[in-house]
């Protein structure tokens, strides 16, 4: 199930995600970039970092992924996941986002009195609307002090990305930002963890994802990823095993996607 933000969150807030697994038997999930950071929330989640059994916080913040990580479940759970625009976890956390880049943060060890309420109601099955609409109030009134305009450039350069579907040159950042290419690389880190020609990348990646998710067939896909800006198909395929550790084929062949980005194997 997934939840959108109230308007006045959007800029922050990408959208919530409730997943639930009824299973007893151990799963094996995989959580791919897609140039979010974000927090998982869970009351009672048996959730272990790789098959060797080193267990995963309870309720964790993670920082922009640079390729992907694989989890493995055992048992029954539920959780919420709040999929953050990449630079609010930089607000959250008042750390450079380069930093926690690939990092996963224990709500305990940072913010464990704040979140500590929604951990309890996901215990007691509290209605998981109900539970967003507490973490909508909450951020509201984390949002309503007054950020530094720093923000303001890297939403506008996000946006630019984004608009332009990853296809994006470096001189045509240049030109928007008026900054050279070290400069805003050094910028775009602090705040979102990564450079923008990675970012851009991840955008690229993802928009030929939404066209592979609406026309799986095979034939669809070179048109699809012409469209994506891709040169050739072998460049395609290197960008897609590289950030996802998949073929675009082995991609569309996986049945249980919980997320265009979080995926059972």
């Amino acid at each position: 199930m997934q939840i959108s933000p109230p308007k006045h969150l959007s800029p922050f807030i990408r959208h919530y995600l409730f997943l639930e697994n009824t299973q007893k038997d151990i799963r094996s999930m995989r959580l791919f970039t897609d140039g979010s950071t974000g927090l998982i929330l869970s009351g009672d989640m048996n959730l272990y970092a790789d098959i060797l059994g080193n267990q995963m916080p309870l309720s964790f913040f993670y920082g922009t992924l640079s390729s992907y990580k694989d989890f493995y479940s055992k048992g029954r759970f539920s959780l919420i996941a709040v999929v953050f625009q990449p630079y609010f976890l930089n607000i959250l956390l008042k750390a450079s986002a380069k930093e926690i880049n690939n990092q996963i943060i224990s709500v305990e060890d940072v913010l464990a009195d704040k979140f500590r309420p929604f951990q309890e109601m996901l215990f007691n099955s509290i209605n998981p609307l109900l539970i967003i609409d507490h973490l909508n109030t909450y951020f509201s009134k984390l949002l309503s002090k007054e950020f530094n305009t720093d923000y303001q450039f890297i939403i506008a350069v996000q946006q630019y990305i984004l608009h332009n579907k990853g296809s994006i040159s470096s001189n045509e950042l240049e030109k928007f930002t008026g900054y050279s290419e070290r400069h805003l690389e050094r910028k775009f880190q602090g705040f979102m963890g990564i450079s923008p020609k990675k970012y851009s990348t991840i955008i690229r990646l993802h928009y030929f994802l939404s066209l592979l998710n609406k026309n799986k067939n095979v034939e669809s896909m070179t048109t699809s990823s012409y469209l994506a800006g891709y040169a050739d198909q072998s460049h395609l395929i290197r960008d897609f095993k590289n950030n996802v550790g998949l073929t675009p084929k082995q991609y569309v062949k996986t049945e249980n996607k919980m997320a265009v980005n979080f995926i059972e194997l």
